[in-house]
């Protein structure tokens, strides 16, 4: 990841909120919808705390995935090393994910919040495996599509973030002192934090974008991760 002093938070912020959301399939609405019936329509911390634990998943499924595929095609170099790419970066895609986890929940504690019904442990077993079961039929049958899939959820995710920002004006002024969230990102005020989550979120959709074998939707940025311009990337995975 890019030093967040490199790139202008409140600039991309605005892009954000003045871009339009990508066209999602039948199937990525279905899922949103999901989501709204059990935390409700409104984005706030602790249905934002659901979409993270929700959204390492794809990355996990995909790693398990495609180690299977090195052992099996360990004599191809080139196969090896497309299918490791998917490795590293679904590697560090969701220890990003569980960092905004963490995040959020040092958030919550800090205003007092506690969780809801739907992050009850029973619930989220429930909500984990059902996603577990889609992320791996999605591969198996089209790993391009469940790609596609995830840059979709990436695109709502920065897009939720985008919105709690604007809903939450008293982040402008909350300063953050809190070592954990101040080592994942380096600014003052919790404003700013949830626009670091909400870039990540579109730097995620980005490479899912680019391993799906659609590099003209990356939204590019200045300060943007240099890793778009590897060779491993100029071309879409193979299923």
């Amino acid at each position: 990841m890019e030093k967040t002093g490199q790139i202008d938070l409140k600039k991309e912020h605005k892009t954000t909120l003045e871009t339009p959301r990508y066209k999602y399939s039948f199937i990525a609405k279905m899922f949103f919808f999901g989501m709204d019936m059990v935390a409700g329509k409104k984005d706030n911390l602790p249905k934002a705390k659901l979409l993270e634990i929700l959204a390492s998943i794809p990355y996990r499924v995909w790693e398990i995935r495609h180690y299977v595929k090195l052992t099996r095609q360990f004599r191809n170099t080139e196969r090896v090393k497309e299918v490791k790419s998917v490795i590293d970066w679904g590697r560090d895609a969701q220890d990003n994910e569980y960092t905004h986890l963490l995040v959020i929940h040092e958030k919550m504690k800090e205003d007092g919040m506690k969780d809801k019904w739907f992050l009850h442990p029973v619930v989220t077993f429930l909500a984990v495996l059902s996603y577990v079961i889609i992320a791996k039929i999605m591969a198996f049958f089209n790993q391009k599509r469940a790609f596609l899939f995830n840059a979709e959820f990436e695109n709502h995710a920065e897009g939720v973030y985008a919105g709690m920002v604007v809903d939450n004006p008293q982040w402008e002024e909350q300063k953050v002192d809190n070592d954990f969230v101040k080592e994942y990102a380096d600014v003052d005020t919790w404003a700013d934090v949830f626009r670091r989550i909400m870039l990540d979120e579109r730097d995620h959709m980005n490479h899912s974008f680019e391993f799906c074998g659609k590099p003209e939707m990356v939204q590019k940025y200045e300060g943007m991760p240099s890793d778009y311009s590897d060779p491993k990337l100029a071309t879409p995975i193979k299923p």
